[in-house]
């Protein structure tokens, strides 16, 4: 029980979330403007969703050694993940228990302990308070629970990628995943051994709500024209043979390419049935880059017929899963949305590299991860900064209080456009907006909910 629930607090906007009709605010077919523009709306969604449900926090090859940590968010609270002095990762909070302050400034490190550097408090890397300077000052046994650092009590690892709740209620999270699991399975099980390293980010914060971005994950509507520019820049020197995402110009619903949604929350736009079936199918679809020509031709001379499969490690994946409400794989990109403030978020985008496998020449790995460089950065610097100007243009036109709605129709009510599977899971033409209005629900589900958040504490 919290304070304000001991001392029966009345409302505030926090816990009187239930005073919005969340089933007028989200219809089957529109949203209301205010769940993007509230702040009410976006500190309650700190607690029912960023603390409710299974959010995205790191890979573990960012902590892959014992002490090693980093620094991220979930939500607004401020974490350090850390992988203990015995292999355990942990989501201790980036709070000292003391006064508040951040307990860790740095953005990753390796360390045995944490110490505060307001007053000195120290801190072992399972969040135990391990001292305090001058304990005499204190009347009671400091060696109390109460003191340690507080931390995410469920923490799970799929694969590598890092996830927690503070939803003590919330399914278990292989169970959250469901069938996208088997979509994140393909894509890491495409790259030697099955793995993939995080390198370093290509960060973006625009002036919006974070759900823009999420909403914007699965839309294939939206392509031809946003990214007009970048389609004219991979294809200017492709003569017939298209490059990119030149697939959306014309028809793209006619296109094998479709959305597949797979409950709580998460999708998926499956664009590699447009590829053509063989070793270097891939590959073919990037568009020229600097040194690209030399690498292919050292590739053929060095590898031969096996130089095209090799290449396609270097490709971008034409996938974007989807894994509510924070994390997206798009190409070789892990692509994470932290919200900042009601109109504020962060938008990153970690690059990825093959590992050195037996699989793999060792000579040719260190070329594919240099390629890899090169094709992971043409959309973050190319594309997303298309999309952060919609969203940035979106949170302007929805201050205008009269005009309440935001439509998400397309595809609403066309006989047998959309198809329903065995498992639940949903398909739709990739232009279709069936995901939004999917994901949507289970977004309502969980801001009705009375999540049953807690957080624990070393014993």
């Amino acid at each position: 029980m919290t304070a304000l629930e001991k001392i029966n607090a009345p409302p505030t906007r926090l816990g009187g979330t239930a005073l919005y009709d969340w089933d007028h605010l989200v219809q089957e077919d529109r949203a209301h403007r205010l769940i993007y523009t509230d702040p009410a709306i976006f500190e309650a969604e700190m607690t029912n969703i960023f603390g409710g449900t299974w959010t995205y926090l790191a890979h573990e090859s960012e902590i892959p050694n014992d002490n090693d940590f980093i620094t991220r968010r979930l939500g607004l609270r401020p974490l350090i993940i850390v992988r203990d002095s015995n292999g355990k990762i942990r989501a201790l909070y980036n709070r000292c228990t003391h006064r508040g302050t951040t307990l860790c400034r740095w953005d990753k490190g390796n360390t045995k302990s944490f110490q505060c550097p307001y007053h000195g408090w120290n801190f072992l890397n399972t969040g135990k308070l391990r001292g305090v300077p001058w304990p005499e000052g204190y009347a009671e046994d400091m060696r109390d629970p109460k003191y340690n650092v507080a931390q995410v009590p469920r923490v799970e690892s799929y694969r590598g990628f890092i996830f927690a709740t503070l939803n003590m209620d919330a399914l278990p999270f292989i169970e959250h995943l469901g069938p996208i699991a088997k979509i994140i399975d393909e894509w890491l099980d495409r790259n030697p051994g099955g793995k993939v390293v995080v390198c370093e980010a290509n960060r973006f914060r625009y002036k919006g709500n974070w759900k823009l971005a999420y909403d914007n994950s699965c839309d294939g509507y939206h392509v031809a024209y946003s990214h007009r520019s970048l389609l004219e820049t991979e294809n200017r020197f492709a003569g017939e043979n298209a490059k990119g995402m030149a697939y959306y110009r014309n028809s793209p619903d006619t296109q094998p390419m479709y959305m597949r949604y797979t409950g709580h929350g998460n999708h998926f736009k499956d664009k590699r049935p447009n590829l053509e079936k063989r070793p270097g199918g891939l590959w073919a679809l990037e568009s020229a880059h600097p040194g690209m020509e030399h690498y292919e031709a050292e590739f053929i001379a060095r590898y031969g017929d096996r130089a095209f499969a090799l290449l396609d490690l270097a490709g971008s994946e034409p996938v974007n899963i989807n894994v509510f409400p924070n994390f997206s794989l798009l190409g070789n990109h892990i692509q994470v949305f932290e919200p900042v403030g009601v109109e504020e978020t962060n938008a990153i985008w970690y690059g990825t590299m093959i590992v050195d496998d037996s699989s793999v020449p060792s000579d040719a790995v260190t070329d594919i991860n240099a390629l890899r460089m090169r094709t992971q950065e043409g959309f973050p610097n190319f594309g997303e900064v298309d999309d952060i100007a919609n969203f940035e243009q979106i949170q302007r036109g929805l201050m205008a209080p009269e005009d309440e709605w935001v439509y998400m129709n397309r595809g609403f009510g066309i006989p047998d456009r959309t198809k329903t599977h065995a498992d639940g899971s949903i398909t739709a033409p990739a232009t279709d907006e069936a995901f939004m209005r999917e994901h949507f629900k289970e977004w309502k589900r969980l801001m009705k909910a009375r999540p049953n958040l807690a957080i624990q504490r070393e014993p």
